[in-house]
């Protein structure tokens, strides 16, 4: 069992997140809470899934989040015709050294950028799999580590019905976060137009807030943070709920409640608190849910699913806040 977090430790690296949040929101205009939610996912270990429809600026985000990290960044297009050795690497016969030597392909790096992953075939898919659950590839039986750290943010267009391959239950559980952008307000997009069309092509990218080593620090410190065995039970209990439900047809996973658990210490460490408070378990809920549960026919509508699950931890009993402290 990890030490606990202290309240100083917990101050300075919520200013240090603070700090990655605001810089990316310089390049990212009006999505403040997709930021946050991916800085979160990342310091909890785990991976994104935006969907949403094109030019809503998921490449820029991600490419910013990068930047503002000190992280590698590489992005890769799904398409029919993509395979596995396309993203992993290969190994290439020398013949004037005589010898084989691999060829590492875009997903060694630390932020991968798999854009439109439902256009890339099963197979090419799955070649995520090992990478995303290990921070690990098998190359012709040779296991090759990952730079760490590694985060996979891939992107699934919902309105495509055509060349597309869904991506299965057991792929989408990989995923720690499901965020959806959306369209901006009015005055906001005006804001994203100026600042776009006044930018230099040849610009050079933001300047790193902060760099690989010190996130890892980040995230080991966010899993230190204290989680009361009352907020367990309560997080636990809500991804009960969902296998319960007579209008879920299959609930959550057991692995569910870990990234639950895991995204809201996250959460509350970008809050500067050195424990976990239901607030921190409810924000998490539907950004780790809305992508693992398959519902009823009936409850096709996003919409639906939606307010289906915002009522379902309504309802749920909340722990009393005196109960929840750290120690």
């Amino acid at each position: 069992m990890p030490e606990t977090l202290t309240a100083d430790l917990a101050a300075q690296a919520k200013g240090q997140i603070d700090a990655v949040v605001r810089d990316v929101c310089q390049h990212v205009v009006g999505q403040d809470q997709a930021v946050n939610l991916l800085v979160a996912a990342l310091l909890a270990g785990g991976h994104v899934l935006l969907e949403d429809v094109p030019g809503t600026g998921k490449t820029r985000l991600a490419s910013s989040l990068a930047s503002a990290l000190g992280l590698s960044f590489a992005r890769v297009q799904g398409t029919p015709d993509l395979l596995p050795a396309d993203v992993l690497g290969t190994t290439v016969y020398h013949p004037r050294e005589e010898v084989f030597r691999f060829h590492p392909g875009p997903i060694f790096t630390q932020v991968l950028l798999f854009d439109e992953i439902n256009r890339a075939t099963p197979r090419t898919q799955s070649a995520l799999l090992q990478a995303m659950a290990e921070r690990a590839v098998t190359v012709d039986g040779e296991v090759k580590p990952l730079p760490r750290p590694f985060l996979v943010i891939a992107t699934a267009n919902p309105v495509e019905s055509q060349g597309v391959f869904p991506l299965p239950e057991a792929e989408l559980d990989r995923f720690l976060v499901q965020v959806t952008l959306g369209y901006l307000q009015e005055p906001l997009e005006m804001e994203m137009v100026k600042r776009v069309i006044a930018e230099s092509a040849d610009a050079p990218p933001p300047s790193p807030v902060l760099d690989a080593d010190r996130l890892i620090q980040l995230q080991q410190l966010a899993r230190r943070v204290f989680v009361h065995d009352d907020v367990l039970r309560y997080a636990v209990s809500l991804v009960r709920r969902t296998r319960e439900h007579d209008q879920i047809a299959l609930g959550a996973s057991p692995r569910s409640a870990v990234w639950l658990v895991q995204l809201a210490q996250a959460l509350a460490l970008g809050a500067g608190r050195a424990f976990v408070i239901p607030d921190d378990v409810r924000t998490a809920f539907l950004p780790v849910m809305r992508h693992r549960l398959v519902f009823d026919i009936a409850w096709a509508d996003r919409a639906e699913r939606e307010a289906l699950l915002q009522t379902l931890v309504a309802e749920a009993p909340v722990p009393h806040e005196r109960e929840v402290d750290a120690p």
